[in-house]
């Protein structure tokens, strides 16, 4: 062998060899920017289910506290239900029942109170049984004292006399 094709052999290896070593820096330049990238969309996304957790977290705390404030409501919204029925309820004293009555509504209780319907345990909480041949399911008779609802959540079961089906 001669020395020019020594030479260029050499030059021709350290051109590959350059070469291969550029394409594995890029190689290395590439896997680093793919890595950041899906870093960086990882704590994105993560960050994104962290506000809406918080977000749903902020709105059950408030509904709860909401219901517990309106549930030490009620008898004074039973006191003021009495005091109607008996006629005790007039002047300023029913302005002011009246602007209560109006605000827990805003906020969201409902109350409820209907005779003549499928006794269900989930809303009403049964206080008398009686027995008649003329129905043929457990009804509501009589509503003793109205429930209330906050939202689709029952604060308060309706307490209820009920008739059941003779056997």
């Amino acid at each position: 062998m001669t020395l020019d094709s020594e030479n260029t052999a050499s030059e021709s290896s350290n051109q590959e060899l350059s070469d291969a070593v550029n394409e594995a820096l890029v190689d290395v330049e590439l896997d680093e920017v793919a890595v950041l990238t899906s870093d960086l969309q990882r704590v994105q996304a993560e960050y994104a289910n962290y506000r809406k957790r918080v977000d749903r977290d902020r709105i059950t705390a408030n509904e709860i506290t909401t219901a517990i404030v309106l549930s030490e409501l009620i008898p004074v919204l039973d006191d003021i239900s009495r005091a109607d029925e008996h006629g005790e309820l007039s002047g300023g004293f029913k302005a002011v029942a009246d602007q209560l009555i109006t605000i827990t509504k805003k906020l969201g209780l409902s109350e409820f109170s209907e005779a003549n319907v499928s006794f269900n345990p989930m809303i009403h909480e049964a206080l008398m049984h009686s027995t008649s041949p003329d129905v043929s399911e457990t009804l509501v008779t009589q509503v003793l004292q109205p429930g209330f609802k906050f939202k689709e959540r029952v604060i308060r079961p309706a307490r209820v006399a009920v008739t059941d089906p003779e056997s």
